[in-house]
């Protein structure tokens, strides 16, 4: 069974001349890392939030979006905080507390968990994510790559089965981004938690998801793994979208395989670039 389905979903802010949402049928399976994908204004912040019903817009919607089989907003609220964690693009939005210590603790305060699971929980995330040495630190204090990550951290203490990242580097610079992501992946991998992320560095992502779903005017365009959605690389591109040079280069060639990255292991591709470079 998905651990979310949307079914036919079509979401229309209030008094917007159309849809922001169209006939949306997607399933997300258990352990998945899914890159969501778009022009801005196509919809992924939209989609996104419908993840969740606290943070869902208000408007008509028609559909159904399924959380195990069970319609979503039939699923209490506190299962939801508890199994459904939420990043989102500003890293100021999130934090409620003035010490990194107390936000790691405010969500499983809010879930009520006894202090001795808190103590516990609290202390493998600090470890887990290395920000044990400004645990103590006033939030304030911190860069804006820090609190991304210490809201990463206070959500991922819950221990949630899908983590939904909405933009989450979008105010980060180059190297706090990637770190980010690197930790993105290394959750999804080795936690086994679901990861869906709406994410503008696309080649920097591709290589770590597993799937791509990319929105065009509220309605997908393409759904698959990423080197099938990248031989479409011409459709990608009218969309505005990034694709990878070693992709680019790779269809030029018309190699046998497309990398995700610019980290090339088809050793056909490795031989063709080779040629190339003999030759000019």
């Amino acid at each position: 069974m998905a651990l979310f389905a949307f079914e036919e979903l079509t979401f229309r802010y209030p008094e917007a001349p159309r849809d922001a949402l169209r006939d949306v049928s997607v399933a997300i399976e258990p352990g998945q890392f899914v890159l969501v994908c778009g022009q801005s204004g196509c919809g992924k912040t939209t989609l996104l939030r419908q993840f969740k019903s606290a943070l869902a817009p208000h408007g008509h919607q028609s559909g159904q979006v399924l959380f195990d089989g069970v319609p979503l907003a039939d699923v209490p609220e506190r299962e939801q905080v508890a199994r459904i964690g939420f990043v989102m693009q500003d890293p100021d939005a999130q934090i409620v507390t003035d010490k990194v210590w107390h936000e790691l603790a405010f969500v499983l305060e809010s879930l009520g968990c006894d202090e001795r699971t808190m103590r516990l929980r609290v202390a493998e995330m600090a470890s887990y994510f290395g920000i044990q040495h400004w645990f103590h630190k006033n939030v304030g204090e911190l860069s804006g790559g820090q609190k991304q990550l210490l809201n990463l951290a206070s959500v991922m203490a819950a221990r949630p089965d899908v983590l939904v990242l909405d933009e989450p580097t979008s105010q980060l610079d180059p190297i706090a981004a990637s770190d980010f992501l690197a930790t993105g992946h290394r959750i999804n991998r080795e936690l086994g938690t679901t990861v869906v992320m709406s994410e503008h560095r696309l080649e920097e992502v591709y290589g770590l998801a597993d799937r791509v779903v990319v929105l065009d005017g509220g309605e997908i365009r393409m759904d698959g793994a990423p080197e099938e959605v990248l031989v479409r690389a011409d459709e990608l591109r009218s969309l505005s979208l990034e694709v990878p040079f070693a992709c680019r280069l790779s269809l030029e060639l018309q190699a046998a395989g497309v990398p995700v990255s610019t980290c090339i292991t088809d050793d056909t591709l490795k031989e063709e670039l080779c040629a190339l470079r003999s030759k000019m």
